[in-house]
């Protein structure tokens, strides 16, 4: 009898101690719950209520009407949207390769040792601290056909004036060479990062073996900084793509709509003629388009990051 005392007592005891923590567990919920009312509010609320938009016909001041995909349809015929698309793919195009290859040129220079190297190094990376707008107006004075600097520097060696942003066929160039300006100091910060990371012993060997310059790039730099070339070619496609302040400060998408984008049109569609219905379906597909994007250039690293683990 008392044996069984004793142990129906150390039952009770041990029942006891652990529902204790049980009752007093942490409860973590009431700080999640206010960060989930921000996302759906910031993020998830917007986008369901642009869906809902984009199978609407509603243009402001008029009643809305449901038109299921019809916008989704108006879209594969209008040829204004898929002129704005090759305007973007081109400016993206443009405005990656470029910058890749001049920062990954002034990695280049900036990683060996010469003197006020610091000093240089600090100013070149100056143009990415200034906001989009105060770099769209500088250039847009400094490519002004009659009064604009470029144009007196050409006229120094003996090139003509040019239109720059005034012409049809030189506005994405020159909105280029703005984009090129402002974030090729990104790219080689970048690439500086990946130059650091690199060992230099097979150098060494590679001089022992009578390797000249552009065999050291090419056989030993490239291969060991291609990871973060990929994250340079990934930052900069995403924020090209939806480039939108430095082309709407300069030409509002013209001369005509010859640099009109996706981000210039849907924004016209929108809040300039306030067709608020295909302006969403817009919107929403622009924004598929990105995803995609983003997607294959993760595919892309990821097959950089296999390259790289292969080679080693």
């Amino acid at each position: 009898m008392a044996s069984t005392s004793i142990e129906t007592a150390a039952v009770a005891k041990t029942s006891k101690g652990r529902s204790k923590p049980d009752r007093f567990a942490p409860n973590y919920w009431p700080f999640v719950i206010p960060a989930l009312i921000v996302i759906a509010a910031v993020i998830v609320f917007p986008w369901v209520f642009t869906l809902w938009m984009s199978v609407n016909s509603w243009t402001l001041g008029q009643s809305q009407v449901f038109a299921g995909l019809d916008n989704y349809a108006r879209l594969v015929v209008d040829m204004r949207f898929w002129d704005s698309l090759w305007h973007t793919v081109l400016y993206t195009t443009l405005s990656v390769v470029a910058p890749l290859f001049l920062g990954t040129l002034a990695a280049l220079i900036f990683d060996t040792q010469f003197p006020l190297r610091g000093l240089l190094r600090g100013i070149f990376v100056m143009p990415m601290m200034a906001t989009p707008v105060a770099i769209a107006l500088v250039w847009t004075m400094m490519f002004h056909p009659q009064l604009g600097v470029l144009n007196y520097l050409l006229s120094l060696i003996g090139i003509g004036p040019q239109e720059w942003i005034y012409n049809q066929n030189s506005v994405i160039p020159s909105l280029v060479l703005v984009e090129t300006w402002q974030w090729t100091p990104l790219i080689m910060l970048i690439v500086l990062g990946g130059l650091a990371a690199v060992p230099r012993e097979p150098y060494e060997s590679a001089e022992i073996d009578g390797a000249n310059v552009w065999q050291k790039f090419r056989y030993l730099t490239l291969p060991m900084i291609a990871p973060f070339l990929m994250i340079a070619v990934m930052i900069r496609s995403i924020d090209a793509v939806k480039s939108f302040d430095i082309i709407y400060a300069m030409t509002q998408g013209g001369p005509g709509t010859a640099s009109e984008t996706i981000n210039i049109y849907l924004y016209n569609t929108a809040f300039a003629y306030y067709d608020i219905g295909y302006g969403s379906a817009m919107a929403v597909v622009f924004f598929i388009l990105i995803v995609l994007l983003a997607f294959v250039l993760m595919m892309l690293r990821q097959r950089a990051n296999w390259s790289d683990g292969e080679a080693r």
